[in-house]
């Protein structure tokens, strides 16, 4: 039988820090979604974030659907960790990574109906694609026989957290390369952010409560998850306040620089500013 709660107050807590956190992240697409929507263009939006993302976020389901709901992978992990381990995915998990693929899925459908200029996905992202899905499923044919399920989850997990290792990359180097974050939406970040600081604060509390942190590398990824967010937000914060602030005319319309008009076809309207 799996551990409960010492204390209650710490339960709650814990509760209101994991649906916050579900909210602020789920909420960090829409910025994103709704500055494609008014500007009616995906310019300065990165296709091959968008790609590993959604890899991220469909291995990250995979990963807390099946933990969550799977008395058989439960009974594994506590065979592994033992019966007094609490189970390290809660509700706000699952229900925040069903959201996610939903929400990244959409904003690739909008790459398909807006201006994109002539951005497309690179091959070296193509490749790493596929590579990824290839693995995943020569490692469903290795735990099928032996029913290792939870090993088999644990590698959707790893995806997960080395897809949130490079997806944000290719969106920093381009804002590097643009000197700009003209259609990357800083209120993403934002909430992406706060998202990943309450998400590794639920799991300090359960870690408080259990007296263990086993509940940190036992759900390795989840802990790897909200450090890579926060370091990756802040540097995205630091492009955009700091490093490549946008310039605006009297109208307060952003002014494209140079370096961003390369990505644009000549009869793309002048873009407006980030969300």
């Amino acid at each position: 039988m799996s551990s409960s709660w010492n204390s209650v107050g710490l339960e709650v807590l814990y509760q209101v820090l994991g649906w916050v956190a579900f909210f602020a992240w789920s909420f960090s697409f829409y910025p994103q979604v709704l500055l494609n929507y008014k500007r009616k263009s995906v310019v300065g939006l990165n296709f091959d974030f968008l790609v590993l993302n959604l890899t991220k976020h469909s291995s990250y389901l995979i990963y807390n659907a099946a933990m969550f709901f799977s008395p058989f992978i439960q009974r594994q992990y506590h065979d592994k960790y033992s019966d007094k381990e609490m189970i390290p995915v809660a509700a706000n998990d699952v229900a925040f990574s069903l959201h996610a693929v939903a929400l990244t899925s959409f904003t690739v459908f909008q790459v398909f109906i807006y201006e994109r200029g002539i951005q497309k996905v690179s091959k070296v992202c193509i490749s790493i694609t596929a590579v990824v899905w290839t693995a995943a499923i020569v490692c469903l044919i290795i735990a099928w026989p032996k029913s290792d399920w939870l090993w088999l989850i644990d590698v959707f997990n790893s995806i997960q957290v080395g897809m949130t290792a490079i997806k944000y990359i290719p969106q920093a180097i381009m804002n590097f390369r643009r000197k700009s974050t003209i259609g990357w939406s800083i209120g993403n970040i934002l909430l992406d952010l706060t998202g990943g600081v309450l998400n590794f604060g639920q799991m300090g509390v359960q870690s408080i409560d259990q007296h263990t942190l086993v509940n940190f590398y036992g759900n390795i990824g989840k802990t790897l998850l909200s450090l890579e967010t926060v370091f990756f937000d802040v540097l995205f914060i630091i492009q955009h306040y700091v490093l490549y602030p946008a310039k605006k005319d009297e109208n307060g319309k952003a002014i494209i620089s140079e370096r961003v008009a390369p990505l644009i076809r000549p009869s793309d309207k002048p873009e407006e500013d980030n969300v």
